[in-house]
């Protein structure tokens, strides 16, 4: 949470800063597109990284570049030096993100996966929620650049949390074996056909949430309406989001994952639909809350399918790639809207993304119950969890 109240605070000011050093909008939104960038360029170095020197150490690494690139934003004088360092800053925030993720799965039980991955992703909605407005209050105060420095100390905290706290009792995350190239061909040709079926679906998922960033903003600016009302509607609508994270955690372990996979993204698919009907601030805040319900109700998911469907051998690595198809997925999203939308309309842009989201929905419903859990650990092995604590507990 504490490392995603630093991109959350720095999210708002990047194209900010790109224009405030003579960029042009189009730059702008170039330069904002290379952090993204560097996230699906780093998921594979990341993976390498992690199995060398371990997850915790690997996420360390990452805050301490991380610290390095934003100090670097901080001070740039040039769009070319702002543009290397969101690359780098993209780059750890791959590293950090499949570092945590290998991390959790590694020391929790699998009978809670479902609950450990939503949880993690709801500490990442709950950080990027809390973060603008923090920035807002460093920038009213210091500046447009101070929030660079508000991410600098988040990022310092975040070593200072991972040096300090300890590992949970009794459990060790197991060092994954698989260390070469060819563990990675091998991941790649051994699991290529869930990767074409299973990562189709991922990858079409991460479009319709990539592109749900920007599609509230650009319709609320076609019906006119303000910024502070823009800014009303993506509160309340962040708002529910970062709430749904432990009643989706609670029904993926409890009546699979497919329960919550395909009915999140359905619900984000029918709100997309519905935003061309929207006319005013109510009606668009309506769709914006169920748009919100959905993605919460999805909260963790593709992380929980991941970890489902990653191999004992060589799991970093599988889960480098599947970072890589998901990111992809992320980063094409708002080029295919605004593809769609240029050729057409705004509103076609938003039919396009619907009916990916609506492929997406059937995708994950034909290939999730194939490769994940579609029903959860036995009720033995829960009460066995239950009815043994942790030795350390009972001394």
């Amino acid at each position: 949470m504490v490392y995603e109240i630093g991109n959350g605070a720095i999210a708002p000011v990047i194209a900010l800063t790109a224009i405030d050093l003579g960029a042009s909008a189009a730059t702008a939104g170039f330069l904002l597109a290379l952090s993204g960038i560097g996230r699906i360029l780093g998921n594979v170095p990341a993976a390498l990284l992690a199995e060398r020197v371990g997850d915790r150490k690997a996420m360390i690494i990452a805050a301490c570049l991380d610290i390095g690139a934003l100090v670097a934003c901080f001070f740039a004088s040039s769009a070319i030096v702002l543009g290397a360092a969101l690359l780098v800053i993209g780059m750890s925030t791959s590293t950090f993100y499949l570092a945590r993720q290998s991390y959790l799965a590694s020391v929790v039980p699998p009978a809670f996966t479902g609950r450990a991955m939503s949880a993690l992703g709801g500490s990442h909605r709950v950080g990027l929620f809390i973060g603008p407005f923090l920035g807002a209050a460093v920038i009213y105060a210091a500046g447009l650049r101070s929030a660079y420095i508000l991410a600098v100390f988040t990022a310092v905290c975040v070593v200072i949390l991972l040096i300090v706290i300890p590992d949970v009792p009794g459990v060790h995350a197991v060092k994954d074996p698989g260390h070469s190239s060819g563990d990675r061909r091998r991941i790649l040709t051994e699991n290529r056909k869930l990767f074409l079926t299973l990562g189709l679906a991922i990858f079409a998922a991460g479009a319709v949430r990539g592109a749900k960033q920007t599609l509230l903003p650009l319709w609320a600016q076609h019906l006119g309406l303000g910024p502070e009302q823009t800014s009303l509607i993506f509160g309340i609508a962040g708002a529910v989001d970062a709430l749904m994270f432990y009643p989706s955690g609670r029904i993926m372990d409890r009546f699979g994952r497919l329960i919550m996979a395909a009915p999140s993204m359905l619900l984000i698919a029918g709100a997309v639909l519905a935003l061309p009907f929207t006319t005013g601030l109510v009606s668009l805040s309506i769709v914006a809350i169920i748009m919100s319900l959905g993605n919460g109700l999805g909260t963790g998911v593709m992380l929980t399918l991941g970890i489902d469907a990653a191999p004992a051998v060589g799991r970093i690595h599988f889960l480098g790639i599947w970072r890589v198809i998901g990111d992809s997925g992320n980063a094409a999203g708002p080029v295919v809207m605004s593809i769609v939308a240029v050729a057409t309309s705004l509103s076609g842009g938003l039919f396009a993304i619907g009916i990916l989201g609506v492929f997406a929905a059937a995708a994950l419903a034909k290939w999730v119950p194939v490769y994940a859990k579609s029903a959860p650990q036995s009720k033995s092995l829960r009460q066995k969890l239950v009815r043994e604590p942790d030795p350390t507990k009972r001394a």
